[in-house]
């Protein structure tokens, strides 16, 4: 495999300017930075960047601590688009990125302890943040640089990206209300979960707004695989006072409502309406009257790594937050 010295030597060039121009370095000319980088394209040169890691201290990784849903693989398509940006943009900013995959058995803690241990990462993107999330002051304290999918209630400064779930759920409901439906149902992942806490309060203001009280029992917790959505909502359906609206967690709660609709003979949009959160563009595809609240999550992993380089670049900087809302579609 070619070397420094040899495209060096190729272009009668030192092996100092050839390592500043395949980084750009404002003091080459941008002729030279040109060639250098074409030759190194044609001989397949490659950055060691294990030894630039021992040169400087920096591994050029960023890690993702990602739950995986063993119990529902499908649901693990949905984290496809995150990976995506996320890989897409930390390829731009010169990283690579790293998936590190946690069971639902695993906690949360001991898996962010492993990496700061481990020492084979830049900075550390976690996600599925919980009420005091223990891994943001864990992070804070140990200087290692990170940025959070999602919010935590504790009092103190720390990077995040989140999606509005509170205003999509509030949307969600009135939309469901300006269509005549009173009784609303909810879909809501764990309890635990703080995007969850954020839904159930949009819900709440909502139906405080209109004076309907809540109904607990037209509340679902869970993870809301297909087969778990549509148990709950055949449930739901069989009461004496069926809810006429639903806003659905995610794709897989709207498939899984719509198969308990259909074994009882009702439509989505005349019979029950239902309004759902898409991150995958899946419910445009079906062939019902279905209103959606669509979130990029590619574009979601992108803003993660770009908040996670400048912590990197700055770690005494501002701390950055950016929450990002649902763009609405009503369907066809």
């Amino acid at each position: 495999m070619a070397n420094l010295k040899q495209i060096a030597a190729e272009l009668s060039l030192s092996v100092t300017t050839v390592s500043r121009a395949l980084k750009d370095g404002p003091e080459v000319q941008p002729s030279t930075i040109a060639r250098v980088k074409e030759a190194a394209k044609r001989v397949g040169y490659l950055p060691n960047h294990h030894g630039r890691a021992l040169k400087t201290g920096r591994t050029l990784t960023l890690t993702a601590v990602l739950p995986m849903e063993t119990r529902d693989h499908l649901s693990d398509l949905l984290k496809l688009p995150l990976i995506e940006g996320m890989t897409l943009a930390a390829r731009q900013a010169g990283y690579s990125l790293s998936i590190y995959s946690t069971t639902p058995d695993d906690d949360p803690v001991e898996s962010v302890q492993r990496q700061l241990q481990a020492r084979s990462t830049d900075g550390l993107i976690i996600t599925r943040l919980v009420s005091g999330d223990p891994r943001v002051k864990l992070l804070l304290d140990q200087r290692m640089p990170f940025v959070a999918f999602g919010r935590t209630d504790l009092d103190t400064a720390y990077p995040y990206v989140d999606v509005d779930n509170e205003q999509i759920a509030y949307e969600a409901t009135r939309r469901l209300m300006d269509k005549g439906c009173r009784r609303i149902a909810l879909q809501l992942l764990v309890p635990e979960d703080q995007a969850s806490a954020m839904r159930l309060s949009g819900y709440a203001r909502a139906m405080a707004e209109a004076g309907i009280p809540i109904d607990q029992s037209l509340i679902g917790h869970g993870m809301f695989t297909m087969e778990s959505s549509a148990a709950w909502f055949d449930r739901l359906l069989a009461c004496s006072d069926p809810p006429t609206g639903l806003a659905c967690a995610n794709e897989l709660g709207l498939l899984g409502a719509l198969h308990a609709l259909g074994k009882r003979g009702l439509a989505p949009g005349s019979d029950v309406h239902i309004v759902t959160r898409d991150s995958t563009r899946l419910a445009r595809f079906l062939p019902a009257k279905i209103e959606v609240h669509y979130v990029d999550m590619a574009a979601v992993g992108r803003k993660l790594v770009e908040v996670l380089e400048s912590r990197i670049i700055n770690p005494l900087g501002p701390v950055e937050t950016i929450l990002l809302k649902g763009e609405f579609d009503p369907g066809e």
